[in-house]
């Protein structure tokens, strides 16, 4: 796309070659008017309210428009631009009441939860911060050229127009327009509340205009939306500032604060800065049916007008908006106090936290003590029933032992129970035998082994005694054996 240095001034061609014609009221005159006569304007001073009672006693009809030179406009469009602006019956609604109604707007439109929410989630708002729109790089090389210097000059030559914006400032009707000083002030106090809202804009979509971009600006400038007048620079901070934190998707202070620094970037680099910024304005409105009305009414006349400003007015106007603090407290809002006691329910929220955490560990170790006491107990428990098995089982062994010890010696007393020379019997026989009657060795073989016999009956005997219980039927036998035997 081919690029051009700001043309100066350019004159324009016939108004049928507009697409929306300029709508009447604007007083127009000869180059040589006295819209820029007075050299000394002091921006710092405190201008006094306009008193709107002499001029109501004259004329009931509310002025609005670029410098206040529009009126009865609405009064045959009121219908179809009621969408456009807030403000009902402007051609009848002084600015004093007008300032009344926007203020019980904001108040009513601003929602708590939504700023609470920007402002504790401001991911995205950090995102558009840091976002750099075409004016930071030019503003950059502007202070390189001059080396940081505080003078401003009209530095024409870094800004580029593009022949679409060429081709768009050929369209402009030429005129001059007779401003008296209150006129002259509204002027310029509208321009800072307008580019406002166009930065503020830009730094939201990245550059990239959207249906919403229309409704963005016309919305946060209270010149375009509610047809307000201002007494000094900080009036329409303030304004701006309210409605940022009450109508767009993103509503942070800082939102604010950046725009504010880009406005003074764009006013610091001069008229062509400006200009520039008004055709992209002009375009948005021009785009959006039937947001076209506020070229007619402001935006045209400024892309116009801003040709032929001082660029050290814009540079003094730059000044006094930089020198122009603006906090949240004087936004009437309450935002300050509405932060802290969000702050203070959230740290409330983490001490309750805080003291659950601690809570839930004791509650633990509470249960793993008495799971531990279930445990000692169960052990205990376990350890008496363990030693009555033990104890049991000790019983058990004994007896099988005294068991073990009696069968072999039973089984040897046994087998020395010899019949008729010979045949081994059991301690069952032995007992029928004996039940019988009948001699436990025949006499042949006590003949023949008559010494052995004695001396192993007494050590069975013996043996026998040892090993046997009381009352059991080996020691029955033995007495048995004892009677009959020996």
């Amino acid at each position: 796309m081919e690029h051009f240095q700001y043309p100066g001034i350019l004159h324009g061609v016939s108004s049928q070659s507009l697409l929306h014609p300029p709508l009447q009221g604007a007083s127009e005159v000869s180059e040589e008017g006295v819209e820029d006569d007075d050299d000394d304007f002091d921006w710092e001073i405190e201008q006094s309210p306009y008193k709107e009672v002499s001029e109501s006693a004259l004329n009931v009809q509310g002025h609005y428009g670029f410098g206040g030179l529009r009126s009865g406009v609405f009064q045959r469009l009121q219908d179809e631009f009621s969408d456009v602006i807030d403000l009902k019956d402007p051609d009848f609604t002084p600015p004093a009441e007008r300032r009344q109604k926007r203020l019980a707007a904001e108040m009513a439109k601003f929602d708590p939860d939504h700023y609470l929410a920007d402002y504790f989630e401001d991911e995205a708002v950090e995102q558009i911060l840091k976002y750099n729109p075409w004016w930071t790089d030019t503003y950059s090389e502007m202070l390189t050229i001059l080396g940081k210097s505080q003078e401003q000059e009209d530095h024409a030559a870094l800004v580029s127009f593009s022949a679409e914006e060429k081709y768009q400032l050929r369209k402009f009707v030429h005129k001059s327009y007779l401003l008296d000083k209150r006129a002259h002030r509204q002027v310029y106090y509208s321009l800072i509340d307008i580019l406002l809202a166009y930065c503020y804009e830009t730094r939201v979509s990245e550059g990239e205009k959207n249906v919403e971009s229309a409704w963005n600006i016309r919305k946060l400038s209270s010149t375009l939306c509610w047809f307000e007048t201002w007494t000094n620079v900080h009036e329409v901070l303030v304004s701006f500032g309210r409605r940022v934190l009450c109508y767009p998707l993103y509503r942070h202070f800082k939102l604010v604060m950046k725009a504010y620094r880009d406005t003074i970037m764009i006013l610091q680099l001069g008229k062509s800065a400006v200009l520039k910024c008004l055709l992209d304005i002009h375009k948005i409105f021009q785009e959006s049916d039937p947001a076209y009305i506020l070229n007619d009414l402001y935006i045209s006349d400024y892309c116009v007008w801003i040709q032929k400003a001082k660029s050290r007015k814009l540079a003094a106007l730059a000044k006094t908006l930089r020198e122009v603090s603006l906090t949240k407290a004087q936004l009437g809002l309450e935002v300050e106090e509405l932060e802290a006691a969000a702050l203070l329910v959230q740290e409330e929220e983490a001490a309750m936290e805080a003291a659950h955490c601690v809570s839930v560990p004791q509650t633990s170790s509470s249960s793993s003590e008495a799971s531990d006491v279930e445990d000692s107990d169960s052990t205990t428990s376990s350890e008496s029933e363990d030693s009555a098995s033990e104890q049991e089982e000790l019983k058990n062994s004994e007896s099988e032992t005294v068991n073990s010890l009696q069968g072999p010696f039973l089984e040897e007393s046994s087998a020395l129970l010899i019949d008729d020379g010979a045949v081994c019997r059991n301690s069952a026989i032995l007992k029928s035998d004996v039940r019988q009657g009948k001699p436990l060795i025949s006499s042949q073989a006590l003949g023949g082994f008559g010494p052995l016999v004695e001396e192993l009956g007494e050590q069975l005997k013996t043996t026998v005694q040892i090993s046997r219980p009381k009352g059991s039927v080996a020691e029955n036998l033995c007495c048995v054996q004892d009677k009959d035997d020996w």
